[in-house]
Parts: structure tokens; sequence; C-alpha cells
């Protein structure tokens, strides 16, 4: 039951990175703060191999708490999306830092705003699905460091 969950575990992390990726791919650029929540869920990825090689309740909290990590990412960025509370400046309002150049040119990387949403499902963003998801995947980790074998 254990291994069970720790790949159900694992495996939805992995799922909701290939998502992220796959809506990259399909021109849905990430921000700064969509790239926060991706590293947890790698790291989550990591810990569910390591946790059925290794028994013990140790790896799954930390699995819980890899998916705890990108869940509460994801709530500050919709918070953020929704306009409830400010976000880093480097990726909301105008962007932070100070322009040089030619301003309509188009060469060079685009600067993805954080407080824009670029798609969203019955009212929800991907930032708000990644926390949704996520906080889940907190309750399927902490179920396998329950579980006895």
């Amino acid at each position: 039951m254990r291994n069970t969950l720790i790949v159900i575990a694992a495996g939805g992390s992995a799922l909701l990175l290939a998502g992220a990726f796959l809506f990259q791919f399909m021109g849905y650029l990430p921000c700064e703060m969509c790239l926060w929540q991706r590293w947890p869920h790698a790291a989550a990825i990591v810990i569910g191999a390591l946790a059925l090689a290794i028994p013990g309740a140790a790896l799954p909290v930390l699995g819980a708490l890899a998916a705890a990590v990108t869940s509460g990412i994801g709530v500050f960025h919709s918070g953020v999306e929704r306009g409830w509370w400010p976000g880093p400046s480097s990726c909301t309002g105008g962007g932070g830092g100070a322009l040089s150049g030619d301003l309509l040119s188009t060469d060079g990387p685009r600067l993805i705003m954080c407080d824009q949403v670029s798609w969203e499902l019955f009212h929800l963003s991907m930032a708000s699905w990644n926390a949704l998801f996520s906080a889940l995947l907190v309750i399927v980790w902490i179920a396998a460091a329950r579980a006895r074998t």
C-alpha cells in the first residue's frame, strides 16, 4: 500500500510537471513564479524514487513537504493574479527594473508577468489548479508516510 501511494503521489507531481511543460510547448510561457512551482514537483519525483527503495516515513514526509511548498506557492501566485496581495516586483506591474534600448524591439527575452492570467479553466488559473492538485498530493504523501507497507 505504501509503495502504491508513493507512486501515485510522485506520479501526480510528474503529471503536473509534464502538464506545465506541455503548456509551455503550446506557447504559454511561464512567469518567474510559475517556474518556482516546478522545483518542488521535481524534488517530489526524486523523493518518490528514493522512497520506493528506502523504507520508513521520513521520505514520504519530505514528499508531503515538497507538495505543500508548491501548493503554497500556487496559492500565493493565485492571490497575486487576482490582486489580493502584491507579488515580486521583478514580474508584476511594470516589471521592476529599468529598461534600456529600443522599447519597440522584439529581440531578446520576453518578460512574462506574474500578475497576468494566461490561461484558466472554470475561473481557476494554472497556479490555482497547481495549488489544488498539489494539496491533494500532500494528503497522498501523508497517507504513504502512515502506511505500514
